[in-house]
């Protein structure tokens, strides 16, 4: 089911869950891109900044490499094989810790995300049946990298992973996936290489300020 987004307040329930995955090797950007700068702030600090009013977030990456006030490290239980495994690790971390209950995925490359964007997702989770709730981009393409995902899920994925899956996109079935259609086409940028970062400091007017 498809609903279109709607305002909705920019606090997040604190019974969300929130995982930031920031694992890979940054091969396409040539360096560490979390630790890139946008306007005085990390990647890494503008992707968590969308998701702190979640009641407990988790920084899923190798121990020790970041360091992020206000989250808990998570290390990924299947290094180098991608945000599903990433998600994995955290759903078993937030059902350890909370029970069942959502969990907000990000990726570390999503900087123009915002509260308001997760909140469009979250009032979209109560439609029944649902597992996953994904937000379409202005070209209708469903973005799984920052996505709604329920506890449930962790058996799937791992039958999954131990399978040989990979693919995020399929975490859960499309019977199970709410989607939510509407939302600003600019909270969708992804920074891969280092002219995507150069096209989103153009977009938001602003530079890599504090840079070293």
């Amino acid at each position: 089911m498809c609903l279109r987004a709607r305002s909705a307040p920019v606090s997040l329930p604190p019974e969300l869950s929130a995982a930031l995955t920031a694992g890979g090797r940054s091969s396409r950007f040539g360096q560490d891109k979390a630790l890139a700068k946008l306007g005085g702030l990390t990647l890494l600090e503008r992707a968590a900044g969308s998701l702190e009013g979640a009641g407990l977030r988790l920084l899923v990456a190798p121990p020790g490499r970041y360091v992020l006030p206000g989250w808990l490290g998570v290390p990924d239980t299947r290094p180098g094989e991608g945000p599903l495994a990433g998600l994995e690790a955290a759903l078993a971390e937030v059902a350890a810790r909370r029970g069942a209950g959502w969990v907000a995925l990000c990726g570390v490359d999503q900087p123009a995300l915002t509260p308001a964007y997760w909140a469009a997702l979250w009032a979209a989770r109560a439609v029944p049946g649902t597992l996953a709730v994904q937000a379409l981009d202005p070209q209708g393409r469903a973005q799984p990298l920052a996505a709604l995902y329920h506890t449930a899920l962790r058996p799937r994925l791992t039958a999954m992973l131990d399978g040989g899956e990979r693919r995020l996109r399929l975490a859960a079935p499309p019977e199970a996936t709410a989607t939510v259609a509407g939302l600003p086409g600019g909270v969708f940028s992804n920074v891969n290489r280092p002219e995507d970062l150069a096209a989103l400091e153009r977009q938001l007017g602003i530079g890599r300020l504090g840079e070293g």
